[in-house]
């Protein structure tokens, strides 16, 4: 059983199914799996795949995770942990199946409150099912001596980070070794977003939102609209806590023109998940210049893909410009020697009731090649947004 607690998971995802239940609880979306390697998976796989499905089904918020959760997430209520326990995960709406090319599909339909809290237990699963069927065994001493390199390098140079593995971990087990390594060596650590492993080595849970809550907004309100009202909706239910502004679900261009001097304000900094970190932190500066703020009094949080020592690259071209924070996942819980997967789960679809219609949702990312939606709908929001001419 690989998921045996409701908290393995990140925080951002309670924080956004707290925030769909405030504002649109009558909202439901479609999460779809994509493998960006295009694996060939096998009906061995989709056998044991089901499996820890119905697994999972089993898994509940225990009475000490409630306790524990409450006390240390004061910007959820209780009201929602208590929701929680009643919570279960069902089978039924996860539809799992291969293709003709023994491409993985793996979709879930429900409220977005409860549909939202499927995908990062989903990915791990994939994840560490994959690497057993494939007969790779994580040497621990390797992985101790790969994570003493990188602790090393941070303590040296006083590089803060975070772990954001849980997603595409190796296996539950690697992850463990990990964040328990990691809390007794590593000073610059500053947390987890894995909410069990938060509690277990009592350390700071960490997270904001993700693309799903732009992509959500973007296609009820309008792509033009979306970064604005997301920021703003989130500030109604959060009042400044949890104050990270991720910039790239519509281009990082479109989400500076529109950062407005009150988000610039308000929002402690901004999190950076794809693109060139170094391009965009002399944007973002100039930004808070133009806006009349100290970039110096700021954070930017890179997510996309890192190393240690590409993060130290970027620290260094932070220095006297903008504080700066890493989240490093990959990394850090699948640097086994074997290739890591590849996968992510996207919000395909939303309505806002069950009377209004399905409306496709579109993320552009700053990578190339990683826009999600259909053909046509990204150009529908790149010309809305003004990045296609007419």
């Amino acid at each position: 059983m690989i998921i045996s607690s409701i908290l393995d998971t990140d925080l951002y995802k309670f924080t956004t199914s707290y925030a769909y239940v405030k504002l649109f609880p009558y909202a439901s979306g479609t999460f779809v799996f994509k493998d960006r390697d295009e694996t060939r998976y096998t009906s061995e796989f989709i056998e044991a795949l089901r499996e820890e499905v119905q697994n999972m089904a089993k898994v509940c918020l225990t009475k000490e995770e409630l306790e524990y959760m409450a006390s240390h997430c004061r910007f959820v209520p209780r009201v929602y942990w208590e929701w929680l326990q009643s919570f279960r995960f069902e089978p039924e709406r996860i539809q799992i199946y291969l293709d003709e090319q023994h491409e993985l599909h793996v979709e879930v339909e429900d409220y977005l409150y409860k549909a939202t809290l499927y995908e990062v237990p989903l990915l791990a699963v994939i994840t560490e099912l994959g690497n057993r069927l494939l007969g790779h065994v994580a040497e621990r001493d390797n992985v101790l001596a790969r994570l003493f390199e990188k602790v090393e390098l941070s303590n040296r140079h006083q590089l803060p980070f975070s772990e954001f593995g849980t997603r595409r971990r190796f296996s539950f087990a690697v992850q463990d070794g990990v964040i328990n390594y990691l809390n007794e060596n590593a000073h610059y650590c500053s947390g987890t977003s894995n909410c069990h492993f938060g509690m277990k080595y009592n350390m700071k849970m960490m997270g904001t939102h993700p693309h799903e809550w732009f992509m959500f907004h973007g296609a009820q309100f309008g792509y033009k609209h979306a970064n604005y009202m997301a920021l703003e909706n989130w500030v109604n239910v959060y009042d400044g806590d949890l104050g990270t502004a991720l910039s790239d679900t519509y281009t990082s261009e479109s989400f500076l023109s529109n950062f407005s001097r009150k988000q610039a304000k308000l929002f402690d900094g901004v999190r950076c998940d794809s693109g060139d970190e170094f391009e965009f932190i002399d944007q973002l500066v100039a930004r808070y210049l133009d806006l009349g703020i100290d970039p110096t009094t700021k954070t930017i949080i890179f997510s996309n893909a890192l190393d240690f020592n590409k993060a130290l690259r970027i620290q260094k071209h932070c220095k006297g410009k903008i504080r700066c924070s890493f989240g490093i996942g990959t990394n850090l819980t699948n640097d086994t020697g074997y290739k890591p997967s590849n996968i992510v789960m996207k919000l395909s679809r939303c309505r806002m009731n069950v009377n209004q219609p399905w409306r496709e949702c579109v993320k552009l990312s700053d990578d190339e090649g990683k826009h999600v939606g259909s053909e046509r709908e990204v150009q529908a929001c790149l010309y809305e947004l003004g990045i296609l001419g007419n």
